[in-house]
């Protein structure tokens, strides 16, 4: 692979495991960052790494960036609501306005392809906030990709996990290593989890791959379980126990409204699962990592924050 990519979020959980795995795959990087990264810095020796400061996406100037590249990985978004006055045009100025103005100067660039980052839950346009801005960025994109001459090509990842993870992801790890009993017994649900690892090389797949051009590929560790099991895989990474008593989910439901976590009672009560035989078989991917290896390595690296003092919860005795 000895092709120029672009990749905004470069410095961010995502950004930097895919960076590590296109420097070791041959490619010249440049990481468009709003500011200059440490982490990044730590990997200039592993490869040709650029850094390119850009400021505040939504105002960026691309033409430098973009120049002579030959495909740029989307993954810089906003995901959070900064303020209640910003919860959808915050989102959509972002997640749809900036990515389309990206697409448009990667076109003038002369950029072969572009891959963006989406999320599974984009599939429900009538989702929330961010669900619906990166929907409504894809359709953006299919409609002006030919005209742009660009190969567009729509990555849907569910809850990505590994090392660096934040949010839910990391506060449900603290939970089971506080061995505080976890009320999710009587929950009966599916969902569909990626390993940071094994969407990074993804991603390099669709970079590369020709019959990635055009396509949406949703992509997974390739099973998918429950929230108690998820407790249980947690557990076992961390060497703890796992301790889960049963509660009747409209009970929960109801505790989440009460307490204003009904959105988070939600996620972890309910389903998502995402197909990825598509990228299977188009692209001959298979994910290089099972969840135990990721899990694992999540675990290892939660463990090494615990060691440096974080500010996580304290182990709870057994």
């Amino acid at each position: 692979m000895a092709q120029t990519v672009v990749v905004t979020g470069a410095g961010g959980f995502i950004g930097l495991r895919l960076t590590e795995r296109l420097l070791r795959a041959g490619a010249e990087v440049r990481a468009a960052v709003r500011r200059d990264s440490a982490a990044l810095e730590a990997l200039a020796g592993r490869g040709r790494l650029r850094q390119v400061a850009v400021g505040e996406i939504g105002s960026a100037d691309w033409s430098s960036v973009l120049a002579g590249a030959q495909a740029v990985v989307h993954l810089a978004a906003r995901a959070h609501v900064i303020r209640p006055s910003q919860r959808d045009d915050g989102f959509a100025g972002i997640n749809r306005g900036a990515t389309l103005r990206l697409a448009e100067a990667a076109g003038r660039a002369g950029v072969k392809r572009l891959v963006f980052v989406s999320s599974a839950k984009a599939e429900d346009a009538s989702g929330d906030p961010y669900s619906r801005s990166k929907a409504e960025a894809e359709r953006l994109l299919g409609d002006a990709s030919g005209d742009l001459g660009l190969e567009c090509v729509i990555v849907r990842p569910p809850l990505v996990y590994g090392p660096g993870v934040r949010a839910n992801f990391l506060r449900l790890m603290r939970l089971v290593d506080s061995g505080i009993p976890l009320p999710f017994g009587r929950v009966d649900n599916r969902r569909s989890f990626a390993f940071v690892g094994n969407l990074a090389d993804a991603l390099h797949a669709c970079v590369e791959h020709p019959r990635a051009a055009g396509r949406t590929f949703a992509v997974s560790d390739g099973e998918d379980i429950s929230t108690p099991e998820l407790v249980r895989r947690i557990a076992r990474a961390l060497d703890r126990p796992a301790r889960l008593f049963p509660v009747p989910v409209p009970l929960l439901a109801l505790a989440g409204r009460l307490t204003g976590q009904a959105s988070a009672v939600a996620r972890l009560t309910g389903s998502l699962t995402v197909d990825d035989s598509a990228i299977r078989s188009a692209l001959g991917w298979r994910a290089p990592f099972s969840m135990e290896q990721g899990l694992a390595e999540t675990a290892a690296w939660y463990r090494g924050r615990q060691i440096e003092g974080d500010g996580s919860h304290p182990r709870a005795g057994g």
